[in-house]
């Protein structure tokens, strides 16, 4: 297999990984008011696809075990006999942060990829002439 499509393989993982990552991201930015809510983490994973093509893939996703937010609101359903019931353990400034991470990393995956087929395609361009 040439370097371009192996090029174009590892960015189209990238992209697969980083779009996962984006999906938990908005999972847990829906959910930052969710009573009792944990926040979703998801690693990336070494990916060899074949001999010669390496990637990244979305591992198993995963709790994050930080403590849960206390909330006093005697009013809440959920509140116990002194008014305060568990919260989310979401930090909306990490999630806007992880978010625009992910999507710079797709947009860069991106580029690769798109960059690896003009390459490809200039290359067919040339054999034919």
């Amino acid at each position: 297999m040439s370097d371009l499509m192996k090029t174009m393989a590892a960015s189209a993982s990238g992209m697969a990984a980083q779009s996962a990552r984006l999906r938990v991201v908005s999972e847990n930015i829906a959910n930052t008011d969710t009573p009792g809510y944990r926040r979703k983490m998801i690693p990336f994973e070494r990916l060899a696809a074949a001999p010669g093509i390496e990637g990244v893939q979305a591992g198993r996703m995963q709790l994050d075990r930080t403590e849960l937010t206390k909330v006093r609101d005697p009013a809440h359903p959920m509140a116990g006999p002194d008014g305060m019931y568990d919260g989310s353990n979401v930090n909306l400034m990490i999630e806007i942060a992880d978010a625009r991470e992910a999507q710079r990393s797709y947009e860069a995956n991106l580029r690769m990829f798109d960059q690896a087929r003009k390459m490809t395609a200039s290359v067919l361009d040339l054999l034919r002439r």
